[in-house]
């Protein structure tokens, strides 16, 4: 049976500027990198010559929660689609912080596209309870979500 996500994977088109966005604007820190390729990768990725830079980082020293991956395709090329809340698919990666006021005022800051500002929610009454969030998007259009528990 499952027993833990080990990694969320994001594919990029391109793996330097991805990684200055998650380790610089979003502050994770990259554990590392690597490239894929042979034989397994191209049955892994059910496709021939492939060829994938990969990266991995994630929050803290101590782990909380999966990790990021981003992958960078050099063969096949990939299909650049739009990202979209409406769509079928992963709708977005969230990320706990402590002050999301100042989380938005740094995405600001580095020109980074938010879908609002941060709003507050207040689910008490499903056991949920408070809260203040708002998405936004990495270099390559896709949403990302910052949430700030409010006791």
């Amino acid at each position: 049976m499952t027993k833990e996500i080990i990694h969320v994977g994001i594919t990029v088109s391109n793996m330097d500027r991805s990684i200055n966005f998650y380790k610089n604007i979003l502050g994770l820190n990259l554990k590392g990198t690597m490239i894929m390729e042979g034989r397994e990768t191209d049955l892994l990725f059910a496709t021939h010559n492939c060829k994938v830079k990969v990266a991995y980082l994630n929050g803290s020293e101590h782990i909380m929660s999966a990790p990021i991956e981003l992958l960078e395709f050099i063969n096949p090329k990939i299909d650049i689609s739009k990202s979209n809340l409406m769509k079928t698919s992963i709708s977005e990666v969230c990320f706990r912080v402590e002050n999301i006021d100042d989380a938005y005022n740094n995405l600001l800051n580095n020109n980074v596209e938010c879908l609002s500002k941060p709003q507050f929610f207040d689910f008490s009454v499903y056991g949920f309870g408070k809260s203040k969030a708002l998405y936004f998007k990495d270099p390559d259009g896709i949403i990302l979500e910052f949430i700030q528990n409010i006791e």
